[in-house]
């Protein structure tokens, strides 16, 4: 297979184990710029940045069927990597602390689906998550049938392509 080849791909859209368990109890991540230097972000920082809120959102959990409607709040992926990156970036690895990951390309974000924008969500049906719901979890509004977007326990996010020079 090419490199380009979405089968060879682990942060594309794929299956994964279920895991109900948190992998920690540690509710930073990284965040990792092009060049290698990293950033712990907290849900503090998260909630400095420019909150939205998300309705008839679902949860949607391999092995565990689809819950909700929620309404979801946090800061939109485009709006953290603005902050952070500046705007030269181009695509982000976001993966989880169980190792589970999607890749997100900027073209996304520019243009989000009428559903609504990539979110990364810290309240749900405004209360903080607990870090069994996830504590930060990416939420992808227009996903509805599977689980393979969505990101629980957000333990890493990676500019992978373009400059994504981390600003302090």
């Amino acid at each position: 297979m090419s490199p380009h080849d979405e089968t060879a791909d682990p942060l594309q859209p794929h299956s994964h184990e279920p895991n109900p368990a948190p992998p920690s109890n540690d509710s930073s991540f990284e965040l990792v710029g092009s060049n290698g230097r990293s950033q712990t972000i907290t849900v503090h920082d998260l909630q400095q940045l420019p909150k939205t809120s998300i309705g008839n959102c679902f949860i949607v959990s391999t092995g565990h069927g689809t819950s909700g409607p929620f309404t979801f709040t946090g800061v939109t992926l485009l709006n953290f990597a603005t902050h952070f990156c500046g705007d030269t970036w181009e695509e982000l690895e976001v993966v989880s602390a169980d190792g589970f990951g999607n890749r997100v390309f900027a073209h996304e974000l520019h243009q989000p689906d009428p559903a609504g924008p990539i979110l990364l969500a810290y309240e749900m049906n405004g209360r903080l998550l607990t870090r069994e719901q996830g504590l930060v979890r990416m939420i992808v509004p227009s996903e509805r049938d599977d689980a393979l977007r969505q990101v629980k326990w957000v333990g890493e996010i990676k500019v992978v392509r373009g400059g994504g020079e981390i600003r302090p």
